[in-house]
């Protein structure tokens, strides 16, 4: 057993808006494409209204190394990172521990860093640890190229590390700079759509195995022990976990290593491969934890893009209302890979209103193809 504590998130400080998404489109692709004009209306139709990226607009008008990249990607996720993980944890109430003490960096027993738009040895968890006054004996456990499937698969691998290690503090930090993976001379659909898609955060995640300090004695109240319904502070307790893998299937998402990068691999038929495949593979994971779809009340999913969305409602026969939280982080933020889903988390911790017994479901879906999926109570 393990609880999610708290749920942080970091943008970097360059925002844009759909007009200049698209007047930046227009001037890099209109040459290369007769139906620009179309393409610009699927632009228009994702409904994002806003997105943060890691260098000014500007920046990606000119030509840029691998190497000079992915020094950006190293420099703005440390710093990324590092915003996400104070929030994390000064969110946590000042009187947790026994005697009244504080809950501090030295109180966390392991982090999982999840990313897949950079490239950094030693890893960019390391590199904060120098800035934070992290335990020396802290486990770090590295995750790489899980895409879009990280920040389920990151809280996952946290939870079951939690039942090895029941007493353990473990965060699970999710950065992902997709904007930095921008090819200019890449006059593909697949990478404008991609430009007009993906965008750049962080997300750091507190979870709590059953025999934490932050447990103990009733510091933290988990939700079964509610009382008071005005107390906002809500802990999600994770039930179970599942992993599905779909064989030969590496062509529908991913990165393509080329000399210049990382190179967008971006299948058109992901709706469709989640209509057919996503259902039974959910309807046998609750089925094995004695449930169905109707004793779920909240659906965090990632938001990969509108049809996404819509996939997930055809593929899990949901009503519209259960992927609204997923919606308006899309439109607030775009795709942010891995962050995405504890984005929604996030919003969704500070905003419900729950009964005890309530259960809902965390989906993400990833290059392998690969699904990773979390069932958590109240």
């Amino acid at each position: 057993m393990a609880y999610i504590v708290s749920v942080e998130t970091a943008n970097p400080p360059y925002c844009i808006d759909p007009q200049a998404t698209i007047d930046f489109i227009e001037q890099l692709f209109g040459v290369h494409h007769d139906d620009i004009s179309r393409l610009l209306k699927v632009v228009q139709n994702g409904e994002i209204l806003n997105r943060h990226i890691s260098a000014p607009i500007e920046w990606f008008q000119y030509d840029r190394s691998f190497q000079e990249k992915n020094d950006r990607y190293i420099e703005v996720a440390v710093e990324l990172g590092i915003q996400a993980i104070r929030k994390c944890v000064d969110s946590i109430p000042k009187a947790s521990l026994e005697h009244d003490a504080a809950f501090t960096f030295e109180n966390i027993d392991a982090i999982f860093f999840v990313s897949s738009t950079g490239i950094a040895t030693p890893t960019i968890d390391a590199r904060i640890m120098n800035r934070l006054s992290f335990a020396a004996n802290i486990k770090r456990i590295p995750i790489w190229g899980l895409g879009c499937a990280g920040g389920v698969a990151g809280i996952s691998r946290a939870y079951e590390y939690c039942k090895a290690y029941p007493v353990a503090n473990v965060l699970v930090l999710c950065i992902e700079l997709c904007s930095l993976t921008f090819q200019r001379n890449d006059f593909s659909k697949s990478n404008l759509i991609g430009t007009s898609l993906f965008a750049d955060g962080a997300a750091c995640a507190l979870i709590a195995g059953e025999q934490s300090v932050l447990l103990a004695e009733h510091k933290l109240v988990v939700p079964k022990q509610f009382s008071d319904k005005s107390n906002k502070r809500q802990y999600l307790e994770i039930v179970n976990v599942s992993s599905t893998f779909m064989k030969d299937s590496e062509d529908v998402m991913g990165w393509e290593l080329k000399d210049n990068g990382l190179n967008v691999l971006f299948s058109k038929d992901i709706p469709t491969v989640i209509r057919n495949w996503l259902g039974p593979n959910i309807e046998k994971f609750l089925y094995n934890n004695m449930l169905s779809f109707n004793d779920i009340t909240y659906f965090i999913a990632h938001p990969g893009g509108k049809k996404v969305l819509q996939a997930y409602r055809d593929s899990l026969n949901l009503q519209e209302h259960m992927t609204e939280l997923s919606r308006s982080v899309l439109q607030d933020y775009g795709n942010m890979s891995s962050p995405t889903v504890l984005f929604v988390l996030e919003r969704h911790m500070k905003t419900s209103t729950p009964s005890a017994g309530d259960k809902g479901l965390m989906l993400a879906l990833g290059p392998g193809f690969s699904s990773e999926v979390l069932l958590f109570a109240y």
